[in-house]
């Protein structure tokens, strides 16, 4: 008993670190002192929220593209499950991202929504993984719905990265590290915030993770009792047909 108490208990330590880390990010980032920049002020603050949010949602992705080529690798449903839930976790950080860089857009450029190339390639590659979510409602067979869900996670996957990261330093862009403009490294993220936002993104990342592999279990769970009680109704016809 002592034996699996403290198995569980190394099991768990990342769920630990993901609560404190997150108090330490809420606290920290509200409470501890940022650089004064024209424009930004106090809005400073949200880089805590709003990049850790795109961060995680990128791991998230990039575990269901693993988990994708995975299942294509040997047909498990576990992987189809994984690559499924965290694609639904990960556009969930997406949505979160984006608002929370509105209402940052509202009070640095001054309104939410400017056209901006960063902002444009989000929607777009957010849309990308929404038409995943409808590609697999779609299908009535698992195996089928499987299959063709991991080879568009595959596609998706890179074509998404292309959006966020490539597009938007091509062209002019109100984001720093865009379109000329310096990135916060270069003169805001400081030894201070460096503090609070590295502890920020690990901790919304592994609070996505956290959720999706709750969302794995109640899959895994709920696919056995329809296995179970598959196998009770075939054998009770079974049972009446040699009765």
């Amino acid at each position: 008993m002592n034996i699996e108490l403290k198995k569980k208990s190394v099991l768990n330590w990342w769920k630990i670190l993901a609560i404190l880390l997150l108090f330490y990010t809420v606290i920290g980032g509200l409470l501890m002192e940022v650089p004064r920049r024209d424009i930004l002020n106090e809005s400073i603050r949200n880089l805590y929220f709003h990049v850790p949010m795109w961060f995680g949602m990128i791991i998230m992705l990039t575990i269901s593209a693993v988990a994708s080529i995975g299942y294509l690798s040997n047909s498990k449903s576990r992987f189809d499950i994984i690559a499924s839930e965290m694609v639904n976790m990960g556009a969930i950080f997406g949505i979160l991202g984006l608002i929370t860089g509105m209402l940052w857009a509202e009070y640095t450029w001054g309104k939410f929504w400017s056209g901006d190339p960063k902002q444009k390639a989000s929607v777009a590659g957010l849309l990308i993984y929404f038409g995943y979510m409808v590609l697999r409602a779609s299908f009535s067979d698992d195996q089928l719905r499987a299959r063709v869900s991991a080879v568009f996670s595959i596609l998706a996957y890179p074509t998404f990265i292309v959006l966020i990261f490539v597009l938007p330093r091509l062209v002019d862009s109100l984001h720093p590290g865009n379109g000329g403009n310096p990135g916060f490294n270069a003169y805001d993220l400081d030894a201070r915030m460096r503090m609070v936002f590295y502890p920020a993104v690990i901790a919304f990342s592994l609070l996505g993770v956290w959720i999706a592999t709750l969302r794995i279990r109640i899959r895994t769970i709920d696919n056995l009792v329809i296995d179970k009680n598959y196998e009770k109704e075939n054998s009770v016809i079974l049972d009446h047909k040699v009765k």
